[in-house]
Parts: structure tokens; sequence; C-alpha cells
């Protein structure tokens, strides 16, 4: 079995954490939990362990104590707990939720979650909780739960993972002679700890086990019932740990109650904001800080100023179909290119989308984007409306043209380039067209390149065969550096006198005599709108999208 370690995990495996705890020579203590959230507590407060109790995970279901929730259901909770934290958890498995084969399947699963240990107890399936009528409750027979400590031990594939064997003996009224009977044969079995449990107020039975037990096997002790006993008084009778077991569901419930009916009886929410914890204080437990970290290192979209232009000024040359319209506004699959492009921004955190409009300006106009007037489009071409918009080109800005549709992860792809000039240049050469921005770069596309960037060399509709290495699909985006130099390339560029028939391929060439642009290259996902059939094209994209 392979044993995943974490940064948190480096010095010393959970369950080693666990064996040390119960063989100690300082009496050491251990908190109940029954989900993340009361798990990150429990660590946060500064226990060295946790106790995954099986009440406590039950009632958090709204189920009983009698295996009403499944082992299944509880390994799911203990994901959340594990994950959580980085201390040791021992379950409180009941009894293993049935024969010597459900126990040791229990322990492979435990250790596949990095669950430190788990306390068997010795009654029968399915158990019912111990202070429930503990006196007619039946036990197991001492030989089949030995029988089934040795499958749990002969299971585990982590030297240090610990199983703790229950004794429900005082909990039966079997007395003194039986809780030491089955304990001896427990520790003879090879289980690493007992758990000596009792409903009594005082500590008379357990005392009376400690004095003849005389220290054989490490002791563990849960005084949910007799918890006026002074806590030295433990470690005078040589236990070596406590079981804190069900305070934290049960003041939970307490806090639940008082506040619900509260909120009830006021209809009103002034009174009870003072006296429960801040919504940000929820969110500092969960870790939002975290994943803001994480958003940005991952997700540049997310939590950086990223930003969009789209050039949608043309009105384009597809007869009837542009006559009142620009092209941008052509339905695919009953919605605008243009909205299915904001779309896909928004997808992924870009809400700052400026639109350079034209042709039909008065038709292109929404809520969730800005407008950017290109009153001369007759006589222009896409740079002279870049310039335009030269103002909105800052950090992490991705520039596209207003009558492409492409597949979201190409978008996504883009964004995590980190090169100050990307653009995203299409490789299946063979379905490219005499009339397109073609793309030379320093190497051809191979599959070794894929997610990875190549040097820009030349754009041009004039290359040659062998010098054609993709197209450029109008998409393409700018770092902080990266804006600054395409601003200097239309300023620089904007002082000729040709600068309105300009196109993007001036710009990029313009720049790469002295600076590096990054071209990303993909196969197919996208398509631009020239002609009809390129609309029927772009429907088929669109229901797959």
């Amino acid at each position: 079995m392979i044993f995943f370690t974490t940064e948190r995990e480096i010095e010393m495996k959970r369950t080693t954490k666990l064996r040390n705890l119960i063989n100690s020579n300082e009496l050491e203590f251990i908190m109940e939990a029954h989900n993340g959230l009361s798990a990150k507590i429990v660590e946060e407060a500064g226990f060295k362990g946790i106790w995954g109790s099986g009440l406590s995970i039950s009632a958090s279901m709204g189920v009983r104590d009698n295996n009403e929730a499944s082992w299944t259901q509880v390994l799911d909770t203990l994901d959340f707990m594990s994950e959580a934290t980085s201390i040791p958890i021992l379950l409180d498995g009941d009894t293993g939720y049935g024969n010597f084969n459900n126990a040791r399947r229990l322990v492979k699963k435990l250790e596949s979650r990095q669950i430190a240990g788990v306390c068997i107890e010795d009654k029968l399936f399915p158990k019912t909780n111990s202070f429930i009528g503990g006196e007619a409750q039946p036990l197991a027979d001492i030989e089949e739960f030995c029988g089934k400590i040795k499958a749990m031990k002969d299971s585990q594939m982590d030297d240090d993972f610990v199983v703790v064997s229950r004794v429900e003996a005082f909990i039966a009224g079997w007395g003194l002679s039986e809780a030491l009977r089955r304990a001896e044969a427990y520790r003879l079995a090879g289980t690493d700890a007992i758990l000596m449990h009792s409903k009594r107020s005082d500590i008379t039975e357990i005392e009376a086990f400690m004095k003849e037990w005389g220290g054989r096997l490490p002791v563990v002790l849960v005084p949910t019932k007799y918890y006026t006993v002074p806590t030295p008084k433990f470690k005078e009778l040589g236990a070596n740990l406590v079981i804190w077991a069900n305070h934290n569901l049960r003041s939970a419930v307490t806090a639940m109650q008082k506040t619900t009916k509260q909120i009830f009886e006021e209809e009103s929410l002034i009174n009870i904001e003072k006296q429960v914890v801040s919504v940000d204080e929820v969110f500092r437990i969960q870790g939002a800080d975290e994943l803001k970290r994480a958003e940005k290192r991952y997700l540049p979209s997310t939590g950086k100023n990223v930003n969009a232009v789209i050039l949608a000024a043309s009105r384009g040359e597809m007869e009837e179909l542009t006559e009142e319209i620009p092209k941008t506004l052509l339905e695919v699959g009953g919605r605008p290119l243009l909205s299915i492009q904001v779309d896909e921004f928004n997808k992924v955190g870009i809400k700052d989308i400026s639109v350079v409009r034209g042709f039909a300006k008065d038709r292109v106009a929404s809520a969730n984007f800005s407008v950017i007037d290109n009153d001369l489009f007759s006589e222009t071409k896409e740079l002279y409306s870049l310039n335009l918009a030269r103002d909105k080109i800052k950090e992490n800005t991705v520039i596209s043209y207003g009558d492409i549709i492409f597949k979201n992860y190409i978008l996504n792809d883009l964004l995590n380039d980190m090169s100050d000039i990307t653009v995203i240049v299409d490789a299946d050469v063979e379905s490219i067209t005499n009339d397109r921005d073609f793309v030379s770069t320093t190497t051809p596309y191979s599959k070794k390149l894929y997610s990875s960037t190549v040097q820009f060399t030349k754009m041009s509709g004039d290359l040659k065969d062998k010098e054609i290495h993709g197209e450029f699909i109008g998409l393409w985006k700018v770092t902080k550096n990266g804006a600054n130099i395409v601003k200097k390339g239309l300023a620089d560029l904007s002082e000729r006198e040709d600068f309105k028939q300009m196109t993007m391929a001036d710009l990029f060439n313009h720049i790469s005599l002295s600076h590096p642009i990054a071209v990303k290259y993909i196969k197919g996902s996208w398509l631009d709108i020239d002609t009809i059939k390129d609309l029927q094209k772009a429907g088929d994209l669109f229901d797959k999208h």
C-alpha cells in the first residue's frame, strides 16, 4: 500500500504520532470530532489527536448510534476530517461493522485515508450505544473477537497503525474478573491497547481494573460518566490516554437549539449576530485564504486585473446576412457570436470586457460590456480599432476578434501562459486556405509541444508552404509588461500614413523585431465566421461546446 505524504506529515506519520500518544509516559488527551469543521477546531485548539466518535458521527447524520449509518458513510465523513487536519484520528469503529472479514477490510480502507487507528468493542453487530440498556446487551464471544483482532493486525500494511480493543464487561454488568479475562485475551491476540469502559459516575470499576492490570498494555479511558473525577487521578492509576468523547457534538446541539429557538421566536437576527461566530471566521476555518492564494497561482483570471477587448467593428461580407447587422451579431445556436464570446470570458472570471463597435453600432450594446466606437470602420482595419482601445490594454488583457468561436479550454490555456505576449495558432495547416493569417514559428507543431510555447517569427498571407506552421485564430493575450510593449508598437505604427489599413500581422511583425512573441499551438476547436458554411460549422461546434 502506498502512503501519501504531504508537507505537514514529512516529520512523522500520523500512525506513528498516535502510537506515541498511546505509549507515552505522560497522560495524553484526544478530543471528539464528527466532521471536517469540528476536526479542524480540535486541531487548532492544540489537541494532539482526534476521536472519531461513532455516537457523534451518527448523530450529526440524524440517525441512531446503532450502525444505522453505514460504514461507507462513516468513511466519507473521515475523508473530510483527514483532509482538514494533520493530527492522527482514532476511529470509534463500533464492532468493526461485522465479522473478521468486514473488520480487516475496514483497516485497509482506513489506512488509505490516513486514519491512524481504530477502536473496536466486544459487542455484537449491529451495536447499541453502551449507555442505553447496557446490562441487557450481549457481548461477543471472546475467541471470535480475538480472531477479529488478529485479522485486523494481519491486514494492516503500516506497522504503526493502531488497533484498540474496547472491553464492555463493566457496561454489561459482568464484573472485574470478566473485564480482566477479556483484556488479557485481547492482549494476547495482538491488540495495541485496551479501552476499559464504565458507566458509573465514580471511578471504582476503573480503579479496580487498573490495580489488577498492572500496566500489561496501554489503557485508554473515556470519563464521560465519571467526569467529576479529577484528571490527575487517571495519571495516578497509570492510564495512558483519555478521550473526551462527545462534547463537541453536545455543545453544538445546545448552541443550535438556543439559536434556532431565539430566531423562531423573534423573527429577527439582530440579537443573534453578536452571539454567534462571524462568517469570516467560518471562512478562515474552511481555509478560504489558502484558496485565494491558489487561485492567484493557478487561475490567472481570478484575483488579478484581467480584462478583454473584442474587436467587432466590421460589417463583414456575407451578403444579406450582414446587410443590417455586423458579423459579430450573427447567431449560432440561437445566440449571437458576441454573446457566446462574452459568456466564455465570464466563465473564466473575466467581467471587464470592452467591445470596439462600428457598423450598426447602436445594435451592439449590452450591460455586460462597455463599448468603444470606431466610426471609421468602413475605411480601417483591425489595428486601427485596437488603437482606439489602447487604454484598455493593461495587466492581463485578452484580445479577440469578434467573429470567432472557440472552445473554452483554449481560453484557459491562454490565461495560464505567463509570456509577455502570447498568440494562439492553429497548427492544422491542411485546413488553411489562402486568405488566412499564416504564422511561421521557430519550431513546427508536434505533440511534445502540447501546452508549451514556441517563438513567433512572422505572420503574413504570403508565406511559402514550408514556412507555414499554422494560422493565427484571432485570440491573444498580454501581461502588464506585454501591454506596454504593444502600446509602444501601436504608437510607432500610428505615425505611418498607411496605419488605417494595417492589420494585426503588421503589429506582431513589428514587435517581434525587438521583443519575443510566444505562440501556443492548438489543433482545431475554433472557427472564424466568413461564410454561411462557416456558420453551419460553428453551429456544430457550439452544440459540443
